[in-house]
Protein backbone atom coordinates (compact mmCIF):
# COMPACT_ATOMS: atom_id res chain seq x y z
CA UNK A 1 0.00 0.00 0.00
CA UNK A 2 1.62 3.60 -0.62
CA UNK A 3 1.93 5.86 2.07
CA UNK A 4 -0.65 8.55 1.13
CA UNK A 5 -3.16 5.21 1.42
CA UNK A 6 -1.55 4.50 4.95
CA UNK A 7 -2.03 7.88 5.91
CA UNK A 8 -5.49 8.27 4.67
CA UNK A 9 -6.54 4.98 6.29
CA UNK A 10 -4.74 6.13 9.89
CA UNK A 11 -7.03 9.76 9.51
CA UNK A 12 -10.00 7.93 8.93
CA UNK A 13 -9.16 5.25 12.09
CA UNK A 14 -8.23 8.05 14.14
CA UNK A 15 -11.45 9.98 12.79
CA UNK A 16 -13.57 6.96 13.26
CA UNK A 17 -12.14 6.94 17.23
CA UNK A 18 -12.61 10.72 17.60
CA UNK A 19 -16.23 10.12 16.89
CA UNK A 20 -17.14 6.90 18.70
CA UNK A 21 -15.19 8.89 22.15
CA UNK A 22 -17.50 11.88 21.00
CA UNK A 23 -20.37 9.98 20.94
CA UNK A 24 -19.97 8.29 24.06
CA UNK A 25 -18.97 10.91 26.19
CA UNK A 26 -22.76 12.79 25.09
CA UNK A 27 -24.42 9.74 24.63
CA UNK A 28 -23.58 7.71 27.28
CA UNK A 29 -21.34 8.70 29.94
CA UNK A 30 -23.15 12.19 30.66
CA UNK A 31 -26.39 9.75 32.08
CA UNK A 32 -24.18 7.45 33.86
CA UNK A 33 -25.38 8.73 37.68
CA UNK A 34 -23.12 7.98 39.81
CA UNK A 35 -22.88 8.14 43.62
CA UNK A 36 -19.72 8.26 45.46
CA UNK A 37 -19.35 7.21 48.93
CA UNK A 38 -16.65 9.15 51.23
CA UNK A 39 -15.75 8.72 54.66
CA UNK A 40 -14.29 11.91 56.02
CA UNK A 41 -12.58 11.68 59.93
CA UNK A 42 -13.63 15.36 61.10
CA UNK A 43 -15.74 14.42 64.50
CA UNK A 44 -14.72 14.55 67.63
CA UNK A 45 -13.80 11.57 69.61
CA UNK A 46 -16.64 8.89 70.61
CA UNK A 47 -18.96 11.05 68.07
CA UNK A 48 -21.82 8.99 66.10
CA UNK A 49 -21.50 9.02 62.63
CA UNK A 50 -23.12 11.65 60.17
CA UNK A 51 -24.83 11.30 56.81
CA UNK A 52 -24.71 14.16 54.18
CA UNK A 53 -25.87 14.08 50.93
CA UNK A 54 -23.98 16.40 49.08
CA UNK A 55 -25.51 17.82 45.54
CA UNK A 56 -24.00 20.45 42.83
CA UNK A 57 -24.42 21.18 39.36
CA UNK A 58 -27.76 20.20 38.07
CA UNK A 59 -27.45 22.45 35.05
CA UNK A 60 -31.00 20.61 34.91
CA UNK A 61 -33.13 21.74 31.42
CA UNK A 62 -36.82 20.97 31.68
CA UNK A 63 -37.14 17.70 30.52
CA UNK A 64 -34.27 15.87 32.26
CA UNK A 65 -36.87 13.32 33.71
CA UNK A 66 -33.92 10.21 33.96
CA UNK A 67 -31.87 12.75 35.90
CA UNK A 68 -35.13 13.76 37.96
CA UNK A 69 -35.75 10.42 38.95
CA UNK A 70 -32.17 9.55 40.06
CA UNK A 71 -31.89 12.51 42.54
CA UNK A 72 -35.72 12.18 43.72
CA UNK A 73 -34.27 8.38 44.89
CA UNK A 74 -31.34 9.32 46.42
CA UNK A 75 -34.05 10.20 49.54
CA UNK A 76 -33.33 6.14 50.29
CA UNK A 77 -30.26 7.00 51.42
CA UNK A 78 -31.08 8.41 54.44
CA UNK A 79 -29.20 11.40 54.74
CA UNK A 80 -29.00 13.26 57.95
CA UNK A 81 -28.52 17.14 55.97
CA UNK A 82 -28.84 17.76 52.35
CA UNK A 83 -26.03 20.47 51.00
CA UNK A 84 -26.38 22.16 47.43
CA UNK A 85 -23.80 23.71 46.04
CA UNK A 86 -25.12 25.72 42.91
CA UNK A 87 -25.90 25.63 39.44
CA UNK A 88 -29.25 24.14 39.16
CA UNK A 89 -30.49 25.77 36.80
CA UNK A 90 -29.77 25.58 32.92
CA UNK A 91 -33.30 27.29 31.82
CA UNK A 92 -35.67 29.90 32.34
CA UNK A 93 -38.40 27.09 33.09
CA UNK A 94 -36.12 24.97 35.22
CA UNK A 95 -37.22 25.50 38.93
CA UNK A 96 -40.30 23.73 39.08
CA UNK A 97 -38.33 20.60 37.90
CA UNK A 98 -35.22 21.21 40.48
CA UNK A 99 -38.02 20.65 43.24
CA UNK A 100 -39.51 17.93 41.51
CA UNK A 101 -36.16 16.34 41.50
CA UNK A 102 -35.10 17.01 45.17
CA UNK A 103 -38.93 16.12 46.08
CA UNK A 104 -38.57 14.41 49.90
CA UNK A 105 -34.89 15.79 50.50
CA UNK A 106 -36.60 19.06 50.31
CA UNK A 107 -38.35 17.56 54.09
CA UNK A 108 -34.60 16.98 55.00
CA UNK A 109 -32.41 19.60 56.89
CA UNK A 110 -30.44 21.37 54.27
CA UNK A 111 -28.30 24.72 53.19
CA UNK A 112 -27.82 25.78 50.08
CA UNK A 113 -25.38 28.65 48.11
CA UNK A 114 -25.64 29.28 44.34
CA UNK A 115 -23.50 29.35 41.84
CA UNK A 116 -23.15 31.81 38.21
CA UNK A 117 -25.72 29.32 36.39
CA UNK A 118 -28.13 29.86 38.91
CA UNK A 119 -28.06 33.77 38.18
CA UNK A 120 -27.09 33.31 34.57
CA UNK A 121 -28.55 31.24 31.83
CA UNK A 122 -26.33 29.32 29.90
CA UNK A 123 -24.47 30.88 26.47
CA UNK A 124 -22.82 29.82 23.11
CA UNK A 125 -19.65 29.66 23.49
CA UNK A 126 -16.42 28.11 22.00
CA UNK A 127 -15.35 24.78 23.66
CA UNK A 128 -11.49 25.17 23.47
CA UNK A 129 -11.82 28.50 25.83
CA UNK A 130 -12.65 26.10 28.62
CA UNK A 131 -9.34 24.41 28.11
CA UNK A 132 -7.75 27.70 28.30
CA UNK A 133 -5.79 28.10 31.09
CA UNK A 134 -5.54 31.89 32.90
CA UNK A 135 -9.14 32.56 30.38
CA UNK A 136 -11.40 35.18 32.82
CA UNK A 137 -13.85 36.30 30.23
CA UNK A 138 -17.34 35.91 31.37
CA UNK A 139 -20.19 36.21 28.91
CA UNK A 140 -23.83 36.07 30.73
CA UNK A 141 -26.80 34.71 29.44
CA UNK A 142 -30.45 35.60 30.09
CA UNK A 143 -30.77 36.39 34.04
CA UNK A 144 -32.17 33.42 35.35
CA UNK A 145 -35.18 32.93 38.31
CA UNK A 146 -32.90 32.73 41.10
CA UNK A 147 -34.91 34.28 43.52
CA UNK A 148 -38.00 32.02 43.00
CA UNK A 149 -35.87 29.10 43.58
CA UNK A 150 -34.25 30.19 46.79
CA UNK A 151 -37.84 31.61 48.15
CA UNK A 152 -38.59 27.76 47.42
CA UNK A 153 -35.91 26.68 49.26
CA UNK A 154 -36.33 28.65 52.28
CA UNK A 155 -40.28 27.77 52.57
CA UNK A 156 -39.23 24.15 52.88
CA UNK A 157 -36.89 24.86 55.81
CA UNK A 158 -33.46 25.06 53.99
CA UNK A 159 -31.43 27.82 54.99
CA UNK A 160 -29.52 30.06 52.44
CA UNK A 161 -25.70 30.35 53.42
CA UNK A 162 -24.44 33.02 51.23
CA UNK A 163 -22.09 35.53 53.41
CA UNK A 164 -24.73 33.93 56.48
CA UNK A 165 -24.25 32.10 59.44
CA UNK A 166 -26.36 29.44 60.69
CA UNK A 167 -26.60 26.79 63.42
CA UNK A 168 -28.39 23.63 62.46
CA UNK A 169 -29.93 21.10 64.99
CA UNK A 170 -28.83 17.93 62.85
CA UNK A 171 -29.43 14.43 64.40
CA UNK A 172 -29.07 15.98 67.81
CA UNK A 173 -25.48 17.82 66.94
CA UNK A 174 -24.98 21.48 66.45
CA UNK A 175 -23.85 22.40 63.07
CA UNK A 176 -22.45 25.68 62.32
CA UNK A 177 -22.91 26.34 58.38
CA UNK A 178 -21.79 29.64 56.56
CA UNK A 179 -21.11 30.30 53.13
CA UNK A 180 -19.90 32.95 49.83
CA UNK A 181 -21.61 34.00 46.98
CA UNK A 182 -20.04 32.60 43.88
CA UNK A 183 -16.16 33.03 43.83
CA UNK A 184 -16.71 32.43 40.23
CA UNK A 185 -17.83 35.78 39.32
CA UNK A 186 -16.10 37.59 42.30
CA UNK A 187 -19.40 37.72 44.52
CA UNK A 188 -17.12 36.08 47.71
CA UNK A 189 -17.08 38.63 50.41
CA UNK A 190 -15.53 36.48 52.91
CA UNK A 191 -15.31 38.70 55.61
CA UNK A 192 -18.99 38.97 56.34
CA UNK A 193 -18.65 35.28 57.50
CA UNK A 194 -15.71 35.32 59.41
CA UNK A 195 -14.66 33.98 62.92
CA UNK A 196 -14.05 31.33 65.02
CA UNK A 197 -16.90 29.38 66.61
CA UNK A 198 -16.67 27.63 69.88
CA UNK A 199 -20.16 27.13 70.40
CA UNK A 200 -20.81 24.25 67.73
CA UNK A 201 -19.77 20.50 67.16
CA UNK A 202 -19.29 20.45 63.93
CA UNK A 203 -18.37 23.71 61.44
CA UNK A 204 -19.30 23.08 57.42
CA UNK A 205 -18.44 26.16 54.87
CA UNK A 206 -20.08 25.92 51.50
CA UNK A 207 -18.59 27.45 48.32
CA UNK A 208 -19.82 27.24 44.50
CA UNK A 209 -16.15 27.25 42.97
CA UNK A 210 -13.29 26.16 45.60
CA UNK A 211 -11.31 29.16 45.32
CA UNK A 212 -7.88 29.08 47.58
CA UNK A 213 -8.69 32.38 48.97
CA UNK A 214 -11.92 31.21 50.71
CA UNK A 215 -10.83 27.70 51.18
CA UNK A 216 -7.77 29.69 53.36
CA UNK A 217 -10.56 31.79 55.06
CA UNK A 218 -12.43 28.78 56.56
CA UNK A 219 -9.28 26.88 57.14
CA UNK A 220 -8.17 29.97 59.46
CA UNK A 221 -11.64 29.98 61.31
CA UNK A 222 -11.35 26.53 62.22
CA UNK A 223 -13.90 25.03 59.92
CA UNK A 224 -13.85 20.85 59.67
CA UNK A 225 -14.79 20.57 56.05
CA UNK A 226 -15.56 23.41 53.40
CA UNK A 227 -17.97 21.59 50.38
CA UNK A 228 -18.03 23.18 46.89
CA UNK A 229 -19.18 22.42 43.16
CA UNK A 230 -18.31 24.28 39.76
CA UNK A 231 -15.49 22.05 38.52
CA UNK A 232 -17.57 19.02 37.11
CA UNK A 233 -14.53 16.95 38.08
CA UNK A 234 -12.96 18.29 35.03
CA UNK A 235 -15.82 17.00 32.69
CA UNK A 236 -13.26 16.05 30.94
CA UNK A 237 -10.69 13.30 32.05
CA UNK A 238 -7.53 11.43 31.02
CA UNK A 239 -6.97 7.82 32.85
CA UNK A 240 -3.49 8.42 34.53
CA UNK A 241 -3.51 12.00 34.48
CA UNK A 242 -7.37 13.64 35.54
CA UNK A 243 -8.92 16.59 35.12
CA UNK A 244 -7.62 18.42 32.42
CA UNK A 245 -8.30 21.92 33.37
CA UNK A 246 -10.47 22.92 36.90
CA UNK A 247 -11.95 26.51 35.88
CA UNK A 248 -11.17 27.88 39.25
CA UNK A 249 -8.01 27.96 41.41
CA UNK A 250 -7.33 25.13 42.69
CA UNK A 251 -5.20 22.28 41.42
CA UNK A 252 -6.27 19.75 39.39
CA UNK A 253 -5.81 16.68 41.66
CA UNK A 254 -8.27 18.33 44.24
CA UNK A 255 -11.23 18.74 41.22
CA UNK A 256 -13.06 16.39 42.55
CA UNK A 257 -13.32 14.09 45.60
CA UNK A 258 -11.87 14.58 48.85
CA UNK A 259 -8.87 16.48 50.50
CA UNK A 260 -6.99 18.20 52.91
CA UNK A 261 -6.88 21.75 52.75
CA UNK A 262 -3.74 23.23 55.37
CA UNK A 263 -3.37 21.04 58.58
CA UNK A 264 -6.71 19.44 59.17
CA UNK A 265 -9.79 21.11 57.17
CA UNK A 266 -11.26 18.81 54.78
CA UNK A 267 -12.68 19.72 51.44
CA UNK A 268 -14.88 17.86 48.91
CA UNK A 269 -15.13 19.01 45.65
CA UNK A 270 -18.86 17.77 44.06
CA UNK A 271 -17.98 16.52 40.15
CA UNK A 272 -21.73 17.45 40.05
CA UNK A 273 -24.70 16.00 38.04
CA UNK A 274 -24.91 17.78 34.57
CA UNK A 275 -22.87 19.64 31.73
CA UNK A 276 -24.16 23.33 29.41
CA UNK A 277 -26.28 22.52 27.09
CA UNK A 278 -23.55 23.63 24.89
CA UNK A 279 -20.70 21.23 26.02
CA UNK A 280 -23.18 18.49 27.07
CA UNK A 281 -19.87 15.72 27.42
CA UNK A 282 -18.65 13.81 30.08
CA UNK A 283 -15.67 11.77 29.69
CA UNK A 284 -13.76 9.66 32.61
CA UNK A 285 -16.24 11.53 34.79
CA UNK A 286 -19.70 10.44 35.32
CA UNK A 287 -22.46 12.57 36.38
CA UNK A 288 -22.61 11.92 40.96
CA UNK A 289 -24.16 12.69 44.02
CA UNK A 290 -22.12 12.03 47.18
CA UNK A 291 -22.90 10.55 50.22
CA UNK A 292 -20.49 11.52 52.92
CA UNK A 293 -20.33 9.71 56.00
CA UNK A 294 -18.52 11.90 59.10
CA UNK A 295 -16.33 9.67 61.43
CA UNK A 296 -14.61 11.18 64.09
CA UNK A 297 -10.86 11.80 63.13
CA UNK A 298 -9.07 8.96 65.65
CA UNK A 299 -11.04 5.95 64.02
CA UNK A 300 -11.80 7.28 60.30
CA UNK A 301 -9.10 6.78 57.05
CA UNK A 302 -6.74 9.75 56.03
CA UNK A 303 -8.89 11.28 53.65
CA UNK A 304 -5.87 12.73 51.55
CA UNK A 305 -7.64 11.32 48.53
CA UNK A 306 -11.06 10.95 47.24
CA UNK A 307 -13.21 7.71 47.37
CA UNK A 308 -13.33 6.23 44.45
CA UNK A 309 -16.46 6.62 42.70
CA UNK A 310 -19.23 3.76 43.03
CA UNK A 311 -22.03 2.83 40.80
CA UNK A 312 -25.44 3.53 41.69
CA UNK A 313 -26.77 0.19 42.68
CA UNK A 314 -29.78 -0.14 44.62
CA UNK A 315 -30.63 3.83 43.97
CA UNK A 316 -32.77 5.02 40.89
Amino acid sequence: MSIAGTLARTAAGAALLGASGIGYAAGIERRHWTLRRVELPVLDEGARPLRILHLSDFHLMPGQRSKMRWIAALDELDPHLVIDTGDNLAHLDAVPGVLTALGRLLERPGAFVFGSNDYYGPTRKNPARYLRRGDTRRVHGADLPWTDLRAAFREHGWVDATHARHLLDVDGRSVRIAGVDDPHLNLDRYPRIAGHDADADLRIGLTHSPEPRVLDGFAADGYDLVLAGHTHGGQLRLPGYGALVTNCGIDRARARGASRWGSRMRLHVSAGLGTSPYAPVRFACPPEASLLTLVPWTTGPDARTGTPAQATEGIG
